[in-house]
Formats: structure tokens, C-alpha cells, sequence
């Protein structure tokens, strides 16, 4: 399933314009406040009519303004999870959940509602009321809801956002589950590199109401002139691994991936898994030649590849490392001494304990 849009609407204070298509798995709407990601999600809900535009969901046409089409809000087959859950406090879990399914075009069998209770691993909760939830456990009931509804496509507005670290790392494992399994396009606002990083298929990244950098997550993320739009204090990118096997002892993961080896802290997944693992700019260390006798446990051969915007006195760079490309945060003098170009072969150094538990996260969960 897919989803295009494109729309144009004047607010006071700026002008959104937008245009993407959105396929099976997360489409990360990524900006600072104020950027219009909400807009954008509210139109696609039918809670916003914009001045021109045209939604389609796999050729289902939701709204044209050219032709007067606007399929109502209640009508439109969205699922769409808040930031905070918005659970009726007075019903239990379960009750909370059925709801979901006044809004499904045909009802939905019990073993829908069994599958969805397992994705979400909330079948413990199922008679117990909101006020006795946590935060991670309220979003997941509220996105069980949500998926009752039998979407067409489901939207997310900064669902994490209201959590504290642990309920974030709580939840996180249950979007990638999302993400893999689900059959429809899941739209997903945020701000936080981290999540975008960990969560997003493709990435739309917008600035004051305009697209300013669109396409995959790996091509955006390792893209070195990406994050003045993105935030440069957390710019880095992302390695497609393998866990080959644990060393419990020293409580180390070891991971293969298109380039080599990479030792981390221990990773709770079963060797066999695949795994994305975000790798900040700042965390890692350039060198012409493998540096000896070094606490690092990561040395991994790269090739330059690009070299983003030196108007400063940090520069980011772009490296190659197998098929998978990183960032590294350096400054020009070290540019300059190392005589940095694309094509010059390097090292990258990085430590394993500049990888957190937090910056691993399974992908790709159904069977190859």
C-alpha cells in the first residue's frame, strides 16, 4: 500500500507545501517545532482542509480540492495515535481496544484482536484501567486501538514524546515490531534523531513548511549537508549487522556487517538477528593508518566518500565501510592535516561503549 501527498496551505505564520509518497513500512515526518509535521498528518486525517491539495491511499483518493473530493474524517480509515494516549479512563484495556472496532468498515474476528494483543504484548493489561497503566504501556493500548480500526494507514504524532528514557527503550522494540509486520504505510512525526534513526524507512524532512531533504533513512542519515535541517548535535548514521554471538563475560555483543566486525555492549537478541546500529558523528575517530596498542575495539577500514560544507570550524564526513556508509564530526584543521578527499582510504575508530543499548534495534523481524 502507499500513500501520496501533496498539499499547499497559508497559516499565519508560514506557508506549508508539501509533496511525498509514502510506502509500506515508516515514513519519518522530521523537523523542529513548528516545521508543520502535525499539519501535515492533521490534513492526511481530515482534521485539517488545505487550501489545495490531493491525498490517495492506494488509489483510494481521499481528498482532491480540484474536484471538490474530501472524504470525511470518520470515513477515511485512519488510525492515529497522540502523543499522549487519550484512553477513556471509566473502560478497561480491553473495553478501550473494542472501541477501536465501531470504526472498522466490517468489525474485526477475535483472532485479529488476539494478534494485535500479542504484537503489542498487552495481554496482561487487557482488564485493568488506564490510571493503573505506565506511560509505554498506555501508548501501546492507544496504538492497539488505533489498529482495531483496520486502518488503511496509521499516523503517529511524537508518540514517544511524553515518555521518560526507560519508557521510550519500554516501546521502541513494539514500533520496529510495527514497522516489520504491518502491511500498511505508518506516518511517523518526530524530532528526535534517535527515534528517526532506529524507526524510519524513508525520512521527509521539513523546515518551515517546505520539504527540504527526501528519500531513505540510510541515504539521508549518512548525508553529511542533511543536518543543518536535522539537528547537528545529534547527526550520525546507521549499520545494517548481524549478531554473531555474545561474550557474557565481558558483556560484549560481537556483529558482522558489510564491513567487518563490530563489538558492542551486550545486545538482548538471539544470534541470527539483524539489527540497525546508530553510530553518532561525534563518537567516532578518523585515521590514515589502524592505530596500535588503543582501547578501541573497532577498527573497521573505510574509504572517504564525501566531504559536507566546511563554512565552520566542524565538518562533517561522509565514509564508506563495506556497502554501509558513516558519519564522522572532525574539524577542518583536521581536514586539512589529514588531507581528507573522496576516495582516500582510512580507519574509522569507534568504542564500544559509544554504542548504547538504546542505539540497537531490530529490523526486518519476518523471515527473509
Amino acid at each position: 500500500m502507499t500513500l501520496d501527498v501533496a498539499l499547499t496551505h497559508r497559516f499565519s505564520s508560514f506557508e506549508l507545501d508539501v509533496a511525498f509518497t509514502a510506502e509500506r513500512g515508516v515514513t519519518a515526518l522530521f523537523g523542529r517545532s513548528g516545521a508543520g509535521k502535525t499539519s501535515v498528518i492533521n490534513a492526511v486525517a481530515g482534521l485539517l482542509r488545505p487550501d489545495r491539495g490531493r491525498i490517495d491511499v492506494s488509489g483510494t483518493r481521499l481528498l482532491d480540492t480540484a474536484t471538490g473530493v474530501d472524504v470525511p474524517a470518520h470515513r477515511r480509515r485512519v488510525g492515529y495515535v497522540f502523543q499522549d494516549a487519550r484512553l477513556f479512563p471509566h473502560l478497561t484495556v480491553r473495553q478501550n481496544l473494542l472501541f477501536g472496532r465501531w470504526f472498522s468498515e466490517a468489525g474485526n474476528a477475535s483472532s485479529e484482536f488476539a494478534h494485535i494483543v500479542a504484537l503489542l504484548g498487552i495481554a496482561a493489561l487487557l482488564d485493568r484501567r488506564p490510571g493503573t497503566l505506565s506511560g509505554g504501556e498506555k501508548q501501546r493500548v492507544a496504538i492497539g486501538r488505533a489498529l482495531l480500526s483496520a486502518p488503511r494507514l496509521l499516523l503517529m504524532d511524537e508518540p514517544l514524546a511524553a515518555l521518560d528514557e526507560p519508557r521510550k527503550a519500554e516501546i521502541l522494540p513494539y514500533l520496529e515490531r510495527l514497522r516489520d509486520e504491518l502491511q500498511i504505510p505508518i506516518l511517523y512525526v518526530s524530532h528526535s534523531v534517535p527515534e528517526v534513526a532506529r524507526l524510519a524507512t524513508t525520512i521527509v524532512a521539513l523546515a518551515e513548511g517546505k520539504v527540504v531533504r527526501l528519500g531513505p533513512a540510510a541515504e539521508v542519515l549518512s548525508d553529511p549537508d542533511a543536518f543543518p535541517h536535522m539537528g547537528r548535535q545529534e547527526a550520525g548514521a546507521f549499520l545494517l549487522a548481524r549478531v554473531v554471538g555474545h561474550d557474557p563475560a565481558d558483556g560484549l555483543t560481537r556483529l558482522e556487517f558489510s564491513g567487518g566486525a563490530l563489538i558492542t555492549p551486550l545486545v538482548e537478541a538471539e544470534p541470527g538477528t539483524r539489527v540497525r546500529v546508530r553510530v553518532r558523528a561525534r563518537d567516532v575517530l578518523l585515521a590514515l593508518k589502524p592505530p596500535e596498542e588503543t582501547s578501541a575495539l573497532n577498527i573497521l577500514p573505510a574509504v572517504v566518500n564525501r566531504i559536507g560544507r566546511q563554512d565552520g570550524a566542524i565538518v562533517d564526513v561522509a565514509i564508506r565501510c563495506g556497502s554501509d556508509d558513516l558519519l564522522v564530526r572532525i574539524t577542518r584543521r583536521s581536514l586539512l592535516n589529514l588531507r581528507l578527499e573522496p576516495g582516500k582510504p582510512c580507519f574509522a575508530v569507534l568504542k564500544s561503549i559509544a554504542v548504547s543499548r538504546r542505539d540497537v534495534g531490530v529490523f526486518e523481524t519476518r523471515p527473509d
